[in-house]
């Protein structure tokens, strides 16, 4: 067996996971340009509104449901809006909801499964029989009925866009954290038995440093996987609730609102439904295929 000399172990190239999964990652095809596409999204949604300046409420019933022109390259809805102003701060307000909805989602999920894994037992069996009546519930049927009976309250608290807003990202984080709890569960039960977790314990590492600074770094790749996902359901999720006439007031653009304000004029103005719900399909897409493009780099068994 040959020995590689000094020189040759200092030349050769410093490796690390997550070194490794980035490499994975840019290999992926779809996975980057499920990156590309998102990315264009959300620059749209952050600077298009400062770039493309038409107001998205002004009201002319002259320029009602033009087609796609140079004027406007989206068209007009019934009201003769701008459809691409409207689009794109619409954006803003979808992907809001669908980072904030992921935030309670992963941070419920994280923390009860991490406490389930680690513990045990008794505490596991009543946090897993807690997530197991959650996945029982009807989640649309049970989000409509909580959106309908807590909106005007909220509405009359905090104002009708920032109560809608957090009602909907509430209701939408409290009732997705449940396949996030079983994963990091799953991952704590076989992590816990592990020889670092015995010498951590051995050293009177407590409970609480035990599982956020031994063990949950070595479940964050899944929790990344997992939070990518949540987004693209929370985005749709809320488009439904806006189709609905459930989500947010009609003046606050979102692609779920404006899809449902597009469903009377499907044959005579095709495009008031087009390009929103395009934004959507590519927006969920480009997700998924980040999340798919994760998960594979971040496999352990993948790895090099």
């Amino acid at each position: 067996m040959v020995t590689p000399s000094p020189v040759a172990v200092s030349q050769m190239p410093h490796r690390s996971l997550w070194g490794d999964a980035w490499r994975r990652f840019r290999r992926d095809r779809t996975a980057v340009l499920g990156s590309i596409v998102l990315g264009v999204i959300v620059f749209g949604a952050i600077f298009g509104p400062l770039l493309y300046d038409v107001p998205i409420g002004e009201i002319d019933f002259g320029r009602s449901s033009l087609p796609p022109s140079g004027e406007h390259p989206f068209g007009t809805n019934d009201l003769g809006q701008d459809q691409l102003a409207r689009v794109l701060w619409g954006g803003r307000v979808s992907l809001s909801v669908g980072v904030a909805a992921m935030v309670v989602s992963m941070g419920l999920g994280i923390f009860v499964g991490a406490i389930a894994g680690f513990y045990g037992k008794w505490l596991d069996g009543l946090l897993m029989r807690v997530t197991d009546l959650f996945l029982a519930l009807p989640q649309l049927p049970l989000l409509l009925l909580i959106v309908y009976l807590f909106r005007d309250s909220l509405k009359a608290i905090a104002g009708p866009e920032l109560g809608v807003f957090l009602l909907i990202v509430v209701v939408i984080g409290s009732l997705n954290w449940m396949s996030v709890a079983r994963l990091i569960r799953a991952e704590f039960l076989s992590l816990r038995e592990t020889n670092f977790v015995a010498a951590a314990r051995a050293l009177g590492a407590t409970p609480s440093r035990l599982i956020w600074v031994h063990l949950f770094p070595n479940v964050l790749g899944t929790a990344i996987v997992a939070a990518t996902l949540a987004v693209g359901r929370a985005i749709l999720i809320e488009s439904t609730l806006s189709f609905l006439g459930l989500g947010f007031p009609p003046d606050v653009p979102t692609w779920g609102r404006m899809l449902f304000d597009a469903q009377n004029y499907l044959e005579s103005a095709p495009h008031m439904a087009i390009f929103p719900g395009l934004a959507i399909f590519l927006t969920v897409l480009s997700i998924n295929f980040i999340g798919d493009g994760l998960r594979d780099a971040l496999d352990p068994q993948s790895r090099r």
